[in-house]
């Protein structure tokens, strides 16, 4: 099987046979499977009225379990953005009625975020169409490569964790 990444790769040997491009051939796959990714995951969120940032937050609060609630500094930390990014997500999610903030009851300065069932009906609709988008991206790998695929990136990607 032959694609674009072979030809992209044929052509920088030809071009530059002293360099080394067993990089190129993995990572430009990577990037091209993530854009298809990307694109999946913005229609399966679309059909369901969400935005990708909206179902990163609804997603965090959903695996909290029941009752589906985190404080901002733990989804902070779940969702990898700043705080001022957050209040504004959380402040955007509570105009839709995805989310109510309410007083924590550990820490009278603190608030607490909760899915609110309208919230949890827009995650669970979007993250089971990504996943039926996902099964399509993996529909031509048997379940062993798909289990080794997961296993070498896990591998890769151990150094940043």
């Amino acid at each position: 099987m032959w694609d674009e990444v072979d030809e992209l790769v044929e052509a920088w040997a030809r071009e530059r046979p002293d360099l080394d491009f067993d990089g190129v051939a993995v990572f430009s796959r990577i990037s091209r499977l993530a854009r298809h990714l990307d694109l999946a995951r913005r229609q399966a969120f679309t059909e369901h009225g969400i935005e990708s940032w909206e179902f990163d937050v609804l997603a965090a609060l959903r695996r909290a379990g029941a009752p589906y609630e985190l404080s901002p500094g733990r989804l902070l930390r779940e969702t990898l953005v700043t705080s001022g990014t957050m209040t504004n997500r959380v402040d955007r999610l509570a105009a839709r009625g995805f989310v109510e903030r309410y007083p924590d009851p550990d820490d009278r300065r603190g608030v607490i975020v909760r899915l609110t069932a309208e919230g949890k009906n827009a995650v669970d609709g979007g993250f089971t169409a990504l996943l039926r988008a996902e099964h399509g991206l993996l529909a031509d790998l048997p379940p062993a490569d798909r289990q080794q695929l997961a296993d070498l990136l896990r591998r890769l990607l151990a150094p940043f964790a």
